[in-house]
């Protein structure tokens, strides 16, 4: 039985329903805070159980009887490590065969801030003697989507990374690499997963302009007022100062990988920059 952490989040569901394409749904636990988000995946029979990261008996519950089991990151930027320490060790006391982790592209070299809690996640699992594979996910093209509509609507992209190459892959890349390493029989222990190409934030600002025929530069900023520009958005805290610091993380080669490892996972290339801004433009 393969449990998904997190399964009604964006990630999650996807490896849910990739999962379905290779293993009977009985097989199949979604965990999830609020099953009621889930619904229509127990209407296909899928297992829908209730999860909650700081509850430990709704883990024990929850991972009873699991094989596999995906931890998704939560997205509690300060209380993610003590929250994942409460799957690893639900997971530990049931007897886990492989718990695979979504952690962050390079994150024992990353100059990324929201590395911290990874590593700390990281070094957990291997104390706690499980089997385990480290999806070390790079950035998502996602994560772009409002800065590409805002780059048309106001002409320019402002960032903080420089001329930094920025390897990302789409969440249904990264969801399909999970559905492969749980589905597979000795799985690595750690898969750096970014990206077939790269690109510039510059280059990202032209490939939105030349999609939506209105002008669009990248302007690059120090970090501090990056993080002023998103906070005056309405960028809820801590994010701002967060993303200000990936920028410029990127600027330094955190989000870039060439190894093409995620390409080789899934079997094929991962969505392109123009197939990224396309589908931004028209969400």
């Amino acid at each position: 039985m393969i449990v998904v952490t997190g399964a009604s989040g964006a990630l999650g569901q996807l490896v849910v329903e990739g999962l379905l394409e290779k293993v009977p749904a009985a097989q199949i636990v979604a965990a999830v805070r609020d099953p009621a988000k889930v619904a229509h995946l127990a209407a296909r029979g899928v297992q829908v159980r209730r999860a909650d990261y700081e509850d430990p008996a709704s883990l024990d519950v929850a991972l009873a009887g699991a094989d596999r089991v995906l931890l998704v990151s939560a997205n509690e930027v300060g209380k993610r490590t003590a929250q994942h320490r409460a799957v690893i060790d639900a997971a530990k006391r049931a007897g886990v065969k492989l718990l695979a982790y979504t952690s962050i592209l390079h994150a024992d070299s990353s100059p990324l801030r929201l590395t911290e809690e990874h590593v700390a996640t990281e070094a957990a699992i291997r104390a706690s003697g499980l089997a385990y594979s480290f999806l070390r996910n790079g950035w998502y093209v996602e994560n772009f989507n409002s800065r590409i509509q805002g780059a048309v609507q106001w002409g320019e992209l402002v960032g903080s990374a420089g001329e930094g190459r920025i390897s990302a892959a789409a969440r249904a890349d990264y969801a399909a690499a999970a559905v492969a390493v749980l589905t597979t029989e000795a799985p690595q222990p750690v898969y750096e997963l970014a990206g077939s190409t790269s690109f510039t934030l510059a280059e990202l600002a032209a490939e939105a302009a030349r999609q939506s025929g209105k002008a669009a530069v990248y302007r690059d900023v120090p970090p501090a007022e990056f993080a002023n520009v998103l906070a005056g958005v309405g960028v809820p805290a801590p994010w701002p100062e967060l993303l200000a610091d990936s920028d410029a993380g990127s600027a330094l080669g955190g989000l870039f990988d060439d190894g093409k490892a995620l390409e080789k996972l899934i079997g094929r290339p991962t969505r392109s920059l123009s197939q990224a801004v396309e589908a931004a433009l028209n969400a």
